[in-house]
This record gives structure tokens, sequence and C-alpha cells, in this order.
């Protein structure tokens, strides 16, 4: 009976850090799409306040009344309030998003330094296995009546 190679028992591992690692990386691509539309989302609001000024703005020499002024100095101020939201919220999504980074590297090293253990032991087994073959074969060659 064959006991089971280092290399092969080491297998499990490598596929639990493999798995962890495709955790990770998923987990790095939700977050960098939830990133980018909030960006995105950022820009749409940032828009949106800049031409509600300039719309404001251009008809201002029409003969604007006080409430209308008033309600545009609010609205424009909840718009500026939305924006400083967004953008701490982007801030937020930022050091989350370098969190997952750094997890999906981390996972990644693991992962890789695993596999590198299991080439070292098939390296080793290798030769190992080399080295029993050619005692086998010097052995067999000994046995052999010279003529």
């Amino acid at each position: 009976m064959q006991t089971m190679t280092r290399s092969k028992r080491m297998q499990p591992v490598q596929h639990v850090a493999q798995g962890r690692e495709q955790d990770a990386m998923h987990k790095l691509g939700q977050s960098q799409q939830f990133l980018d539309a909030q960006r995105a989302k950022l820009e749409e609001l940032r828009a949106y306040r800049d031409q509600y000024a300039n719309d404001f703005a251009s008809s201002g020499g029409n003969g604007v009344s006080a409430t209308r002024v008033q309600d545009y100095r609010i609205f424009l101020g909840r718009l500026g309030e939305a924006v400083r939201q967004q953008e701490a919220l982007i801030a937020q999504c930022e050091v989350q998003h370098e969190q997952a980074r750094q997890q999906w590297v981390d996972s990644r090293s693991h992962s890789q330094a695993i596999g590198k253990v299991i080439e070292r032991y098939k390296t080793e087994e290798n030769i190992v296995q080399e080295r029993r073959e050619q005692q086998e074969q010097d052995e067999r060659s000994q046995r052999k009546p010279n003529k």
C-alpha cells in the first residue's frame, strides 16, 4: 500500500486557498462596481446642481421674486448637501475598496505560496522517485548473471 505524498495531502489546502482568493476577487469586483456607481452618481449631482445654478442665473434678469430667490437658495443648499454627503460616501467606499483589494492581495499571496510549496514537494518527490528507480535498476543489473 502506497502512502499519500505530501503534495497530494496539500491539495485540499490549495483548493481552500484558491476558493478564498476567488471570493476575495469577487468581492473586490463588486466593491469596484459600487464605487464606480457612487462616483457616477456624484457627477450627476454636481452636473444637476451646476445646471440648476446656471438656469437660475440666466433667468435672473427677468425679475425674480424674493420668494423664488429664497426657494432657489434652499434648493441649491440641499443640492450642495447632497453632493457633500455623496463625497463622504465615496470616501467611505474608497476605504472599503482598499480593504477589499488588500484582502485579495493577501489571499492571492497565500494561494501562491501554497502553490510554491506543492511544487517544491513535487520536485522533491520526483527526485526521490528517480533515485528509487535508479537504485532498483542498479540492483537488477547486479543480479543478472555475467556471461
